[in-house]
């Protein structure tokens, strides 16, 4: 039986094809009603229309309603915009610019795996949330374009550019703040952009005499990850990872549930669920992938961590689960596939490629998309077994999405709907 991680999350799902990072439950999972997807395309065959979008971003493309939201931000950082397109011409509606930043931090050598326009945005019937990390969120209504309303001061200093996206839960939209100089999840009402309520991490950084100018320029305490709601019994948990620990939140008030430690930070992968177990990566430079317990009170380090993972594990996507089995997509070009009961490695597979797209799952096949341009398309199980490879120029940092029977693959230069 396909056990399908999605069904057990508590979330607001609008009836749309892709309205946030990660597909309609934020697992990597296209609705089972996308069949027909392509098997086989490149620059000339297969392509329904390719858009060049201006400037530069990794977030996601969002489908809802025939319009496709994404954002995009000029290379010094200065000016930040909301672009809508027609789903089926891919001609630009709307080309917003939402924030203008006076003086932007440069993203310093963060500069080659991220851009002032990373976040992906949330989509609603109505309206588009746009995020820029501490340079700004906005609600924009979908028909015009134009800012239901605007919030540019929630300070934090990424360092080396924002990473998270929003949330959403009930009449929420959750944002991840782990900067450097502050570490925090704050929720804003959907109607309005005021705070609702801010919680700050919990986690003791004990890094005051840590020599060395990581430790003094704040690498260990920032974080990029985007959390996720699930509900686990009969509570709903928001399942959050940054420096030095990975945290569950009631998403309703901001309360803190449980905490779990680790040795690590600028952590990016979203976290999976599946049966009382969330799956974590720890951060960049041990890359371990954990599975722990949610169901704990308070500081459970020593109690909810079930099995971990210490090799191949990939720093930049995020991991995938799929009939019990976990695929996760190495920078240094490894795909492994384990347990998700057991962490149990079935087989580790050098594929080509590097990657720091999310890989998705789609009319029964696994669709990862690296940083050359190769998209590899497995078919899931316990041996590797690869249906198709395929390539567009300019290579993918942003995670590919789902719109009926076609494919949105986002360049570092171009929007492509790809069809049979």
């Amino acid at each position: 039986m396909l056990m399908v991680c999605s069904l057990l999350l508590f979330v607001e799902v609008a009836q749309a094809d892709w309205p946030e990072f990660r597909g309609p439950q934020g697992d990597g999972h296209a609705p089972q009603t996308n069949v027909g997807l392509p098997l086989h395309c490149d620059e000339t065959n297969h392509v329904t229309w390719k858009t060049p979008i201006p400037h530069k971003g990794w977030s996601t493309p969002l489908v809802m309603n025939g319009q496709i939201w994404l954002t995009t931000a000029t290379d010094d950082g200065h000016e930040l915009y909301a672009i809508g397109l027609d789903e089926k011409t891919g001609k630009i509606q709307v080309n917003e610019k939402v924030f203008e930043v006076e003086h932007p931090e440069p993203l310093g050598n963060g500069a080659s795996m991220n851009s002032y326009a990373t976040p992906s945005a949330l989509l609603e019937n109505g309206k588009v949330y746009v995020h820029f990390g501490s340079a700004g969120t906005a609600c924009l209504d979908t028909k015009t374009g134009k800012t239901i309303w605007k919030r540019s001061d929630l300070p934090c200093r990424h360092y080396r550019g924002p990473s998270s996206s929003p949330v959403s839960y009930e009449n929420l939209i959750i944002l991840t703040m782990d900067g450097a100089d502050l570490q925090y999840v704050v929720a804003l009402n959907k109607q309005t952009g005021k705070t609702v309520w801010k919680t700050n991490r919990s986690v003791a950084w004990n890094d005051e005499n840590v020599p060395g100018p990581m430790a003094k320029d704040g690498d260990l305490r920032k974080a990029h990850s985007t959390p996720l709601v699930i509900r686990d019994g009969t509570q709903a948990q928001l399942i959050s990872t940054g420096a030095k620990a990975a945290y569950g939140y009631d998403p309703a008030s901001g309360r803190e549930l449980w905490r779990v430690q680790y040795a690590d930070w600028s952590v990016a992968p979203r976290p999976l669920y599946d049966q009382g177990l969330a799956f974590i990566v720890t951060g960049l430079t041990k890359k371990e992938m954990w599975a722990l317990k949610v169901d704990g009170k308070g500081d459970v380090s020593e109690t909810a961590v079930v099995w971990k993972l210490k090799t191949h594990v990939g720093k930049y996507a995020s991991p995938i689960l799929v009939d019990d089995l976990i695929y996760t997509a190495a920078e240094e070009s490894f795909i492994t596939c384990l347990e998700a009961k057991t962490g149990q490695t079935i087989w580790t597979e050098r594929v080509g490629g590097k990657y720091a797209a999310s890989p998705i799952y789609a009319d029964g096949r696994l669709y990862f998309c690296d940083q050359e341009g190769t998209t590899t398309i497995l078919k899931p199980g316990r041996k590797l077994e690869v249906l198709a490879t395929n390539h567009l120029p300019d290579g993918f940092m942003a995670s590919p999405s789902v719109s009926g029977k076609a494919l949105l693959l986002r360049t570092r230069t171009s929007l492509y709907r790809v069809e049979d």
